[in-house]
């Protein structure tokens, strides 16, 4: 089943070119470019977000937070980026109830508390989640949070498996619970059916695009697109 209900908005081609990731909450929105440099949105501009090389940025109750190269996790303090030594991640998710979700390069998950993650310690505590699925990209928001594994590449809420056509590459669940996966072909779709006596959804919805996506991210009825030319686009219902 084909969603119409998306629309890509007037002049919403916003500029920083090539992105590599695009992460949106809060009412705020950031990315990281192909260069490894992380930005936030100002109104209709770019503006710089720090002096430190990110792979990948987020942003949500808990704050602005970043993984390097090396897997090194940063937390945003004041105006630039710090070092929270303790455990090396390849991807964190800041979308939660204040706490920060991270998978490790062996895909485990990991969490760091809200008491915690609003400490300004270098040295952060994380637990290891009980979630025993191996992860390579998690999401998530005060409904809960949502991942891809590495073995079928399908779309998980914990304890609960669901197969995305093709292979998923990221999910996103935006703060209201919308939940929008991106596959290894470059489509979209968006869950469907959520409820709280269903939060795993019914139904997998593709969006129809005119271009490949590579990336994707969703908070106040905004769609926050990275298409795999590195354009960012902006969509709403």
């Amino acid at each position: 089943t084909v969603v119409t209900s998306f629309f890509i908005l007037p002049l919403s081609l916003i500029m920083q070119f090539p992105a590599a990731q695009i992460d949106a909450g809060q009412g705020m929105v950031v990315m990281t470019d192909k260069n490894s440099s992380a930005f936030f949105l100002s109104r209709s501009s770019w503006s710089k977000l720090g002096s430190v090389s990110l792979k990948h940025v987020s942003v949500g109750p808990a704050g602005i937070w970043g993984v390097d190269q090396q897997n090194e996790v940063y937390k945003f303090v004041a105006s630039d980026f710090v070092p929270t030594h303790g455990l090396e991640l390849k991807q964190v998710d800041a979308g939660g109830q204040g706490q920060v979700i991270g998978v490790a390069k062996s895909d485990r998950i990991h969490c760091l508390t809200a008491n915690k993650a609003s400490s300004i310690k270098e040295i952060m505590h994380w637990s290891t989640s009980s979630v025993t699925d191996l992860l390579i990209y998690i999401s998530c928001a005060p409904t809960g949070c949502w991942g891809v594994n590495q073995i079928s590449n399908s779309c998980v809420k914990p304890g609960i498996w669901n197969k995305v056509d093709g292979e998923a590459v990221n999910v996103e669940v935006g703060s209201d619970g919308n939940v929008f996966v991106v596959n290894r072909l470059g489509l979209l779709y968006e869950r469907t059916g959520i409820s709280d006596h269903v939060p795993q959804g019914t139904d997998w919805k593709k969006i129809e695009m005119s271009v490949k996506i590579k990336h994707a991210s969703y908070d106040l009825g905004y769609l926050w697109l990275v298409t795999e030319e590195g354009f960012i686009v902006k969509c709403t219902k």
